[in-house]
């Protein structure tokens, strides 16, 4: 028999873009099988909920996990009565109390039932300890509830506290980098903040699919520097035009947050290819606010996590008619130097990991697709393209989505878990592995410049030069080199330059050069 939530969404015929992970039935015995995308747990007899949307439904509150677009859905396919029902019965019945709580909450209808008063202590609208919430909750006297969910009724994502998340949230950004500056001086990572911010903007094209065009590289180097950390408000319309212009250029075609359809995907020689479909633009502002208030509630909470939930929400809201990407990653550093979890300055240049390390490029495809797969599976049926219009942001587009109401009940309470932990993950594999190879690197690059300046004494620009030629040119002097700096034709002169550079980056002492 089954029981809980899914009992309830096959009795409601609800279905979902995000589907439930947990499957409750009862059985002979107590057993649990579980996967990232499914837990199956079976129960004895004596858990037996009564068959009714009360016994049901407060066993799924007990027993199984939060999941507010399957609360959405449910309470618009069966309206007030059954939750006034179960209130007046258990006027305080702690689940009773939260199921009318999220009821309200959701849909912005006020149910049937008088407010509860007296005493009697609040409770939480979801376990801190199970879910990401907000720092302060906010006190709900009709249903003596702390509303503790980190964002409003028109945009709210949640973070399951699994084990996964709980052991990923483990990794210190900053005691990491501490670790970096000990092993290669404090002002290395420093020094290097200006290749680094350049390194993630030339990647983050490349994630892009883009061509990396040195002036928009550029670009968008100057606003990971420039802005990083020092946001008051990340969120508001006119900060994300102001990224959004200092990464497209004041020549951009269209700049703002769209009012126009947008979906992501690919054009091909006869059609357009959708991979996803975002919001109608209509309900950007309310989104965005309610990303907004998760982005200030949440302050003091885990880092790691508060970057990868904003980042991802808003790279699913897709709110900027270009741009979006990069100000999705953009996000993700700049969450993390407010929070002070990374040094002010430093930048993790997460994006060239994703270029550069396969296990993390094809995690971050599969993490994106793990939220629009589903949301497309479920509304396969409900695009086309049609009539070519004209926007009020002067886009053109003849794409035609019937189900953005019904899709609305995915797109403002996505479950983010798995981004979280990935993201954690990404961030550390940044720091301990791609930024320690670039502070290697630097370290190894100054010590050549000081070896090669006790074989031949020079400027730093032209050793800067010869190192760079020597390195790239296999440990030898090109041909060009030479012509350019005609001392190098003294062979025995050269290969003591030479073995001056290839040891400073082979970490040992220079050969003594033997004519």
């Amino acid at each position: 028999m089954q029981i809980g939530f899914k009992a309830l969404a096959a009795r409601f015929g609800i279905a979902l873009a995000q589907p439930l992970r947990v499957e409750s039935a009862i059985g002979t015995t107590r057993s649990d099988r579980e996967s990232p995308q499914r837990i199956q747990r079976q129960y004895p007899g004596v858990y037996r909920p009564a068959d009714t949307f009360a016994g049901h439904f407060e066993f799924g509150l007990k027993y199984e996990e939060i999941h507010l677009e399957f609360f959405s859905r449910l309470f618009a396919a069966c309206g007030p009565e059954p939750l006034e029902e179960w209130c007046r019965a258990e006027p305080f019945g702690q689940y009773a109390r939260r199921a009318g709580f999220f009821y309200e909450w959701l849909t912005g209808q006020r149910l049937d039932v008088p407010d509860l008063t007296g005493g009697g202590s609040y409770i939480e609208a979801v376990a801190a300890h199970a879910y990401l919430t907000r720092t302060e909750a906010v006190r709900e006297r009709r249903w003596r509830i702390n509303n503790n969910l980190p964002g409003t009724p028109a945009f709210c994502p949640l973070v399951r506290r699994s084990q996964a998340l709980r052991q990923a949230l483990g990794f210190d950004p900053r005691a990491a980098i501490a670790v970096l500056d000990r092993q290669f001086g404090e002002d290395v990572l420093m020094r290097a903040a200006a290749w680094l911010s350049f390194k993630e903007s030339r990647a983050s094209f490349l994630i892009e699919h883009e061509a990396d065009d040195t002036d928009r590289i550029k670009r968008f180097a100057h606003v990971i520097a420039e802005h990083s950390g020092k946001l008051e408000e990340p969120l508001a319309s006119d900060i994300l035009t102001l990224l959004q212009r200092g990464i497209l250029g004041d020549d951009a075609l269209r700049l703002g947050v769209r009012q126009s359809p947008v979906f992501v995907g690919q054009a091909t020689i006869r059609d357009d290819i959708v991979h996803y479909i975002a919001p109608h633009f209509s309900q950007l502002p309310g989104m965005l606010e309610g990303l907004r208030v998760f982005e200030q509630t949440t302050r003091g909470r885990e880092s790691l996590a508060r970057a990868a939930t904003l980042a991802f929400s808003f790279v699913y809201l897709h709110p900027m008619s270009d741009g979006n990407g990069r100000i999705h990653r953009f996000l993700i550093s700049d969450t993390l130097q407010r929070d002070n979890a990374i040094p002010p300055g430093v930048i993790v240049p997460i994006s060239s990991t994703i270029t550069s390390v396969r296990e993390f490029g094809h995690g971050y495809d599969r993490i994106l697709e793990g939220f629009s797969r589903p949301f497309m599976r479920r509304y396969d049926t409900a695009y086309r393209f049609g009539e070519l219009l004209t926007y009020e942001d002067g886009v053109r587009s003849n794409l035609v989505f019937n189900a953005y109401d019904d899709a609305s009940h995915a797109w403002r309470y996505p479950d983010l878990t798995e981004h979280v932990i990935y993201t954690a993950q990404l961030v550390a594999h940044t720091i301990e592995h791609e930024m320690a190879d670039e502070a290697r690197v630097l370290v190894r690059f100054q010590l050549a410049q000081e070896r090669i300046k006790t074989v031949l004494e020079m400027p730093d620009a032209d050793a800067v030069r010869m190192i760079r030629s020597i390195k790239e040119n296999g440990w030898r002097v090109s041909g060009k080199l030479a012509r350019e700096y005609p001392r190098l034709n003294d062979k025995a002169l050269a290969l003591s330059i030479v073995e001056a550079v290839q040891s400073a980056f082979e970490d040992r002492a220079p050969l003594p050069i033997v004519e």
